[in-house]
């Protein structure tokens, strides 16, 4: 096949032009491939204009260096023409303008998802945010691990593939000193906020570690959930409850009373004990950096938190989880734990909200087993929506990798959803690797 020609801006103008003249089609599963269409043409059209944004900006600059202009003029009013170019705001015009600069110049590999259709600008706009703290050499390693292979952020949320891009995940290992230094000081900066919301309502935002946000979260839920197990929520949903609870322990209207409820930290036995590098993983927070985790483990220990250390058990190639030591007598709850572990958010493709049901893959309706094999950590909403008219789900097998299912849709579209890997054990010798590869594979 010849190469491919560019459109001329008439052929583009034409081709947008045809396009308003869509109608509904009348058939869902054709709407399902259009939809799908335009979210790739969308995102061609990201990779588009930030390459255009820089040649412009470049030529501009190139132009005023040729005019010998003072270098404080080579940039000035650049961000503002593409501004009024995209009819956006300026603010955002200077941000479509470091975005064009970072993923043309230092994240190759992200431009080349967009051009391809498999990463849309929102997700972009979030690698080349998470990564701007990083030199130009350390941004494009990052770039290389996450987007050189499109299928590692397939099916990946939002916060997901923030958590991935984030110091905390890959940055640590490229320099770990500049990312606790960068905890440090963030922790020196925790604040309180507020802002308006609609209705005569307001948002109050709180910036604290992460291990505290966790935990306070994780308490007013627990609190909530058994007002409601007791009777006494007084008709309020879970989250009116926590809102609730939230103000009356903070203004003082009553005494929070109970231990603290549990907050998982799951990092591998080397990141623990023999300072590996590898980043741990806060439940409801996301991953956090070796030399953080084993930190927070110290000064639970060193404080007054009870401690309590439970050995999770995975396949040391894929990462799957094969096996958890469970202080729970109860199987059913033991269960639950396995699947929160395994999972970490909701199994959806692209959803990462907070686990809510643990459901059957294949329904109990169809004889579907109460196994981890066939279990999943959904959110309300995916769930919900799962048991609808014409959708379908089973799990896939394939042993010694990390737990797989097929989720069918009533159009007849089909999505798969992989666990993520738990963090790796100790390294081990060239002898037990063949024979761990044989464990796995049998």
């Amino acid at each position: 096949m010849g190469e491919v020609a560019p459109p001329d801006l008439e052929e583009l103008r034409a081709f947008t032009t045809r396009l308003r003249c869509v109608e509904p089609c009348g058939d869902a599963g054709l709407g399902i491939e259009w939809i799908d269409a335009v979210e790739s043409l969308k995102s061609v059209g990201c990779a588009v204009q930030a390459v255009v944004t820089d040649d412009v900006a470049t030529c501009m600059r190139e132009d005023r260096k040729v005019r010998r202009l003072p270098r404080a003029e080579w940039d000035r009013g650049i961000a503002a023409q593409i501004t009024l170019a995209r009819r956006e705001s300026p603010n955002r015009g200077r941000r479509h303008l470091g975005f064009a600069r970072a993923v043309v110049h230092e994240m190759p590999h992200t431009l080349a998802l967009l051009r391809s259709g498999r990463l849309n600008e929102w997700r972009a706009t979030l690698l080349v945010r998470e990564t701007a703290c990083l030199s130009a050499a350390d941004r494009k390693i990052v770039d290389h691990r996450l987007c050189s292979d499109p299928d590692i952020l397939d099916g990946v949320g939002d916060r997901g593939l923030v958590a991935k891009a984030k110091a905390k995940a890959l940055a640590v290992e490229l320099d770990a000193a500049a990312v606790v230094a960068r905890y440090r000081k963030a922790v020196s900066e925790r604040r309180v906020t507020t802002r308006p919301a609609p209705d005569s309502m307001a948002y109050l935002s709180v910036l604290m570690p992460m291990e505290q946000a966790v935990c306070l979260r994780a308490t007013l839920g627990r609190d909530a959930d058994s007002l409601i197990a007791t009777g006494d929520s007084g008709g309020r949903t879970r989250n009116q409850l926590m809102a609730d609870l939230l103000f009356e322990r903070g203004s003082g209207a009553s005494v929070a009373s109970g231990v603290p409820v549990a907050v998982n930290l799951v990092l591998s036995d080397e990141t623990l004990l023999a300072g590996g590098d590898e980043a741990a993983d806060l439940a409801g927070f996301g991953p956090v950096p070796a030399a953080i985790a084993r930190q927070l483990v110290a000064d639970a220990l060193d404080g007054d938190t009870a401690v309590t250390l439970r050995n999770v058990y995975s396949c040391p190639l894929s990462g799957s989880l094969t096996a958890m030591e469970s202080q729970a007598r109860a199987f059913p709850k033991g269960l639950r734990k396995l699947i929160d572990l395994r999972d970490r958010t909701c199994r959806t493709p692209w959803c990462d909200a907070p686990i809510r049901h643990h459901d059957h893959i294949r329904s109990r309706r169809k004889e579907g087993a109460t196994t981890a094999r066939n279990g999943a950590g959904l959110c309300e909403a995916c769930n919900y929506a799962k048991e609808g008219d014409g959708w379908t789900a089973r799990p896939v097998s394939r042993p010694g990798r990390t737990h797989l299912f097929d989720l069918g849709t009533p159009t007849g579209h089909h999505y798969r959803s992989a666990a993520p890997r738990l963090p790796s054990a100790a390294r081990w010798s060239e002898v037990e690797a063949i024979l761990i590869a044989h464990l796995c594979a049998s």
